[in-house]
């Protein structure tokens, strides 16, 4: 929003680009960005061009309360976008395009329009536009990549992302720090199902009522937000549905679905791109572009959730039988995934403790790291200097002990860093605090951090 205002209150033109995945509040951003603004907001459709045209017309007549415009037949955007630059004589004008990349898809041409409507008419202007944009795989090509018309003509760009876990109190304030960590697992910090998931006792009545019944809002979202972004969603959903069951590396993908390595590879690029799969190699690869040791994690934690949970059980749950889907939920939720999801808050977390003096360095790369069946939940180092930090991550129900200190300290001896040339550190962070002989170990030792 700071942003936004910034861009607002400078001289002259700006053209910004909003875009990101459904549901993570573009429109509302937008919305609340216009308000007591000389401002149109205009929703593009998935209408042929002249549907939109015209619309569009229609809404500049209104804001302009040009009524022979609204009666006129118009046949090019030229003229619209002239008749709605009248108006910044007195105040500057917001034009908020919502849903921008369906003009393109209707119309191919439509950003080079657009890029000369800009460069003979509206740069020059006191305006501001906002172009916003649902569907990556669009909005991308059509208004930030090289080959675009629109390249080199914005001003500023927001990929709007979920929201961190460090947030998550702010809407939940009267949850204790493991339901909110449960929430999160499963609504992964998308403000949509936020709100969903307000009103519920727990996080097991809140599945049952927004994910689990075939009228509610999330029953069939992952469909949803890959019907416009894909063709084949069988395919995909099989690709999905096999990295949630465990297969992480691509011969084993490759083995589950019965398909040769090279047929998944456009599968997991567009995926990639859809900010659906992120590629992660062991922290300490040099070159992790060419490392034959990568393995493909589902980054959204509802979609995580949908296919280990809803997508394996949809016979049973179609069938009626709710109550069997919500038991083996309440089975396996906490070991399968949110013990998982607690990973990911404890590599935000550390990444905080880098900028509060935690140690007598700042390190620069952080990730997990992998050998063989050797893993590190966090290998955190000065790439520049001979500091490393080894973390484990414990979401048990029982406190953490000295033992586990000690197998950390053990699979340590495994990472090939800079041995024997090096100043180790370890760091433990458990749900449920820890035993009292690792405390005091703990405050006896300068290297061993402990966080709750």
């Amino acid at each position: 929003m700071q942003f936004l205002k910034d861009e607002y209150e400078r001289k002259g033109s700006s053209l910004i680009i909003l875009y990101g995945r459904r549901r993570l509040g573009k429109t509302t951003l937008s919305s609340a960005f216009m308000k007591d603004k000389n401002a149109l907001y205009f929703l593009v459709t998935e209408e042929n061009e002249l549907q939109n045209r015209n619309a569009f017309k229609d809404a500049v007549a209104d804001f302009c309360e040009n009524e022979l415009l609204k009666s006129a037949k118009i046949d090019n955007w030229e003229i619209l976008f002239k008749t709605f630059c009248d108006k910044t004589e007195k105040e500057k004008l917001l034009l908020i395009i919502d849903e921008f990349q369906y003009l393109g898809k209707s119309n191919a041409a439509f950003p080079s329009v657009f890029q000369k409507i800009w460069d003979t008419m509206l740069k020059d202007k006191n305006i501001m536009i906002i172009i916003c944009g649902s569907l990556i795989s669009m909005m991308e090509p059509q208004t930030l990549s090289y080959t675009s018309p629109l390249y080199g003509r914005r001003t500023g760009q927001i990929k709007l992302k979920q929201i961190p876990f460090s947030c998550y109190h702010g809407f939940f304030p009267n949850k204790s720090r493991k339901e909110l960590i449960e929430y999160f697992s499963v609504t992964g910090g998308v403000p949509k199902y936020i709100e969903l998931f307000f009103d519920s006792k727990d996080i097991y009545s809140a599945i049952d009522k927004n994910i689990l019944s075939k009228s509610s809002f999330l029953y069939d979202e992952p469909k949803f937000l890959l019907q416009h972004e894909v063709t084949e969603i069988g395919s995909y959903f099989s690709v999905i549905k096999s990295i949630a069951a465990g297969n992480q590396k691509l011969s084993k993908i490759a083995g589950a679905l019965e398909i040769k390595q090279t047929g998944l590879t456009r599968y997991l690029k567009t995926l990639i791109d859809l900010d659906i799969l992120e590629r992660e190699v062991p922290i300490t690869e040099e070159n992790p572009e060419k490392s034959k040791r990568g393995l493909y994690k589902i980054k959204d934690n509802f979609i995580l959730f949908w296919f280990k949970f809803v997508y394996p059980n949809l016979s049973i749950i179609e069938s009626g039988n709710i109550e069997l889907a919500m038991k083996k939920i309440k089975l396996n939720l906490i070991d399968r995934h949110v013990g998982y999801v607690y990973e990911d808050i404890c590599m935000e977390e550390i990444w905080k403790l880098n900028t509060c003096d935690k140690w007598n360095f700042t390190f620069d790369r952080a990730g997990r790291w992998w050998k063989s069946d050797i893993e590190i939940d966090i290998v955190a180092f000065d790439s520049t200097g001979n500091d490393i930090i080894f973390g484990e991550c414990k979401y048990w129900e029982s406190k953490a002990g000295i033992n586990v200190l000690t197998a950390l300290e053990e699979k340590a001896k495994s990472v090939e860093w800079k041995i024997g040339n090096r100043n180790e550190h370890f760091v433990i962070f458990s749900i449920n605090g820890f035993t009292d002989e690792l405390k005091e170990l703990a405050g006896n030792r300068d290297n061993v951090l402990l966080r709750e």
